[in-house]
Parts: C-alpha cells; structure tokens; sequence
C-alpha cells in the first residue's frame, strides 16, 4: 500500500496527516512512479498555510525523483524502469508513488543521485531562469542574493561564480555566510546586524547593483530597492517573510527608474524545449561536478511537520529532502 502525506484544511505543519493512499493504473498520457527521494521546498508551507489557494484535502509537495513503473495510453517519451525527476506538478510529491501527467516529468540522468535530483530539481531550475533568461547579465557584473545560504542561494552562487557573475550573499549568521562565500559569494551582509543597502552601496562605490534577486518578499522589498543602480531590476522570485507591498511607482521613478518582477519558474519552464534546455545545463554542471548540491537536512517522509518546522524557522541551510526506504 502505497503511503504519503495529506492535509485537509489549511494552518500549521500539525495539519499534516501521514496516511495510506489509493494508487491506481495510469490513465491516458499519465504514469506511475515509485518515488525514491521527495524535495522539502518552502513554496510547500505556502500551500498549507494557505497562501497558495488549492482545492481539499490535497497532497503536498510538488518535486521528488524516481522510477518509472507504469506508463498510459498514449505515453511514448517514458517507458517503465525510466529514471525520472520533476517539479512543478500538481500537489502529491510527498508519498511513496503516485500516478501523474506524464508531461511533467524530465529524464535523469545516470550521473544525478535522485537524492540530489529531488534537492536541486526546482533550485537548479530556478536558478537556471533567473541567471540565463531574467536578466542580460555580463560577465563582471555584480549582484545581489537573499537568502544566499539556501538551498537556490547556493546553486545560484557557484552557477554566477561559473559565468564570471559578482554576487554579494545576504544571510542571518556568520557561520551561513562563511557557507555562502565557500560557494561562490564575493561578500556577504549578516542582515541581522548590518544594513544591507548601506553596505551594497559601500561594495559598489556608490552605484548599486543591477539586479536584486529576492526571495524572503515583505521584510527585504526596501532594502532590495534602495540597492539597486539607476534602471536597476529587483526580481521578486518569492515571498517567505510574507507578500511583498503595494508597488509605488512614483517611488520607482525617484530612485532610478527601477523596474520590478515578479516571476514564477512554471512560465519559465511551461515550454519542453526551454525546460529540456534549461534541465540540460543545470544536469551538466551538477554531473559534471562544477556545481555542488548541498543536502544538509534529511527526513523521513512521515517526519513532514518535523520538517517544515525546521524549514520555517530558518534552521535549514542549503537543500533538504525526504528519503524513503524504497530508494532504488
């Protein structure tokens, strides 16, 4: 009987239910897949807290790793014993299998664990968009990350390190700003203690950076627009503090003509060809070994509120991901 993780009504991790699920035949264009390694993402407390609306009950998760066991009518690109990774699904990555569309899936290569397919599927994606298509960034540029000891924060900081891209790491210790910098980040700024615009402006003699890329959201919107340079981009690519505020855009005018988005990876990955491209680079440099993927916390699936406890209170440093005993 397969297991996993479902909630029916929204709040604190507690609302989470380790429970048996029914899991049938794949219908047309769909597939099974044993899981083998399950993605811990903190877009997932978005969902159980209810910021990201979704019809109940529902699964939780949307990223894991594993093997093909079945295949639909009409599935031709997967066939069973295929090594497979995805992000972006609909909610259900948290269990041991599930039927899913099998559109949503990308073939792993052999050279990628699935414990390290499932901590960097979305990361590596994500920071796969924000360095090659948000931003024409050039080589000697210097920009700024939050979060920079997270689980995107360190892939995005060895992948800019690889173009030649500066990038100065906003963390809350010193101990996850000497992990940052081990990772590519030319300076840091210990935000607890230090003003990160202040100091933006120290480290760029005056100017600022060109692009901001934030994704704590409500309590970093000021100090990612006070250090951007004149037509500077602050790329809002996440709200873990909260939803980020009103936009004034008078505000943007005086400080520079500055520009504000707020991407998400799905329309940046909804196209199979630019996901097929932009997978390919992020599996290239992690098999190649020029990028490391750190998994610093590791649960059991049943140990989910556990987890996003942790997750929420800013102890994780890096990726995190469920294991299951029936890893392949």
């Amino acid at each position: 009987m397969a297991k996993g993780i479902r909630f029916y009504q929204t709040g604190a991790p507690e609302v989470m239910k380790w429970e048996s699920l029914q899991v049938g035949a794949p219908g047309a264009g769909e597939v099974r897949v044993r899981h083998a390694a399950v993605g811990l993402n903190f877009a997932d407390t978005y969902f159980r807290s209810g910021l990201y609306p979704t019809a109940l009950p529902a699964g939780m998760g949307v990223e894991a790793a594993g093997i093909v066991e079945a295949v639909g009518t009409g599935v031709t690109a997967f066939v069973p014993g295929d090594r497979v990774t995805y992000t972006g699904s609909p909610l259900g990555a948290y269990s041991t299998e599930r039927t899913m569309p099998a559109d949503h899936l990308i073939k792993l290569p052999e050279t990628i664990p699935f414990d390290t397919a499932a901590a960097m599927t979305m990361r590596g994606l994500t920071s796969a968009y924000l360095l090659r298509r948000i931003a024409p960034l050039q080589e000697g540029d210097t920009v700024l990350l939050h979060a920079a000891a997270g689980g995107v924060g360190l892939i995005f900081a060895q992948w800019a390190r690889l173009l030649g891209i500066k990038v100065i790491g906003t963390v809350s210790t010193d101990s996850k700003a000497a992990v940052a910098r081990a990772h590519g980040c030319e300076h840091t700024i210990v935000y607890t203690r230090e003003d990160v615009a202040t100091r933006v402006r120290e480290l760029t003699d005056g100017a600022g950076v060109p692009v901001v890329y934030d994704s704590i959201g409500k309590t970093t919107y000021q100090s990612s627009i006070d250090s951007l340079a004149r037509r500077g981009l602050l790329v809002c690519f996440g709200t873990a503090s909260g939803p980020i505020p009103p936009i004034n855009a008078m505000e943007l005018a005086v400080k520079g003509s500055l520009f504000v988005t707020r991407p998400a990876l799905a329309d940046y990955i909804a196209d199979p060809a630019e996901r097929a491209a932009l997978a390919g680079e992020v599996f290239g440099h992690v098999g190649a070994g020029r990028i490391h993927v750190e998994i610093n916390q590791r649960y059991a699936l049943e140990d989910a509120v556990r987890a996003h406890r942790d997750l929420e209170s800013g102890r994780s440093v890096g990726s995190s991901v469920f294991e299951l005993e029936s890893a392949a």
